[in-house]
């Protein structure tokens, strides 16, 4: 069923990075029409985030523990985030159609065949008595794609009338990018972004990531030890490809033999480079450069990028985006598009085999 009704949704999604529940308002028509209204950020509860950090260091565990009482605290989290945020702003309850509800990504292996999302689009319906899409990734995991990164059918409704070719990344604790131009879409995972860096910070500095980049402008990069992280068949890897939150963890053991600050250095470094990389896999170098997510506010990030690229980098909201909420804003609109059986994903984004739909749908 296709139609050009535009409904008003919440999007919400936590990241690799765990910083938090982002939640967005929006209206959109799940096609070109996209009208953005506010966001907002709340925080896990604490002793939550800390068994999810807990829980990376054996997320295999994913594949066969169901999780339950951790899945139900995820969601009760998220409903209640969401409860505030209506509160917060104002909004009737009674217009908002759809809530899109991406959750928490605990593992993803798609050359496995398995994606991990913690978030019960039926217990959230229930809670809050609006309707629920959730498990986006699932059906494309299922027909052989990589599940991510499903955000570049949003940034292609977007960016409609920006200057093309144009790249569009997205730095949490992965970085991704969309390419565009003209009818062209591709996207994938570049490597890693702030999960290296702010496990680091974390580790050594007993802070929760590093402000600006200041930490990491203290340090020397190590040549030899970011030659050996660059040195890995992912970034050789043809499109579309897509990575989970700790795929590099095992790799970086070998910055722990430098001191905090340079070893965090050598790792900003690495993910400068390992973004840099994305250049091999598209047609025409772009034009500019888009930055969203949390590494947009690391200035040593931002400034290192435009170094190596040489164009035009700028964070999204030098175009009247909002880089913080995305996702989340994406995940309202996927969910529109799940309810219409429009395609979520495209055998240029996520290697599946023909356009997929996807989402399960959990009406009131």
């Amino acid at each position: 069923m296709h139609t050009n009704k535009a409904r008003t949704v919440i999007g919400t999604i936590s990241g690799t990075s765990m910083d938090g529940i982002d939640i967005a308002l929006l209206r959109t028509d799940g096609q070109a029409f996209v009208e953005a209204g506010p966001g907002a950020t709340l925080p896990y509860p604490e002793a939550l985030k800390n068994r999810l950090l807990d829980f990376l260091r054996d997320p295999s565990r994913a594949m066969s523990d169901p999780l339950i009482a951790l899945e139900e605290d995820v969601t009760d989290a998220f409903s209640m985030a969401i409860e505030q945020f209506i509160g917060h702003h104002h909004i009737n309850r009674q217009d908002i159609e759809l809530i899109g509800l991406h959750g928490q990504t605990v593992y993803h292996r798609p050359e496995l065949g398995f994606t991990r999302q913690l978030g019960d689009g039926r217990r959230m319906a229930a809670q809050l008595g609006i309707a629920v899409v959730d498990q986006f990734r699932l059906a494309d995991v299922k027909a052989g794609g990589q599940g991510a990164p499903l955000v570049p059918v949003y940034h292609q409704a977007l960016a409609s009338r920006l200057e093309q070719p144009v790249m569009i990344l997205n730095w949490g604790g992965v970085g991704n990018v969309t390419y565009l131009d003209g009818s062209t879409i591709l996207a994938f995972d570049t490597g890693p972004a702030s999960a290296l860096c702010d496990d680091w910070v974390r580790r050594h500095f007993n802070l929760p990531y590093d402000e600006g980049g200041r930490l990491s402008q203290l340090g020397q990069v190590n040549r030899k030890v970011l030659a050996q992280l660059l040195d890995n068949p992912f970034f050789a890897t043809r499109p579309p490809k897509s990575l989970d939150r700790n795929d590099f963890h095992q790799r970086a053991l070998i910055v722990e033999s430098l001191s905090p600050h340079d070893g965090l250095a050598t790792l900003s470094a690495f993910t400068i480079e390992a973004t840099c990389r994305a250049l091999d896999h598209v047609p025409t170098p772009p034009l500019q450069w888009l930055v969203a997510g949390g590494g947009r506010h690391n200035l040593h990030f931002m400034e290192g990028l435009a170094r190596h690229l040489a164009v035009h980098v700028a964070p999204v909201e030098s175009i009247g985006w909002d880089g913080d909420f995305l996702e989340a804003q994406c995940f309202g609109y996927l969910a529109v598009r799940s309810v219409l059986g429009l395609p979520l994903s495209l055998p240029s984004t996520t290697g599946v085999k023909v356009p997929m739909t996807g989402g399960r749908i959990w009406p009131v």
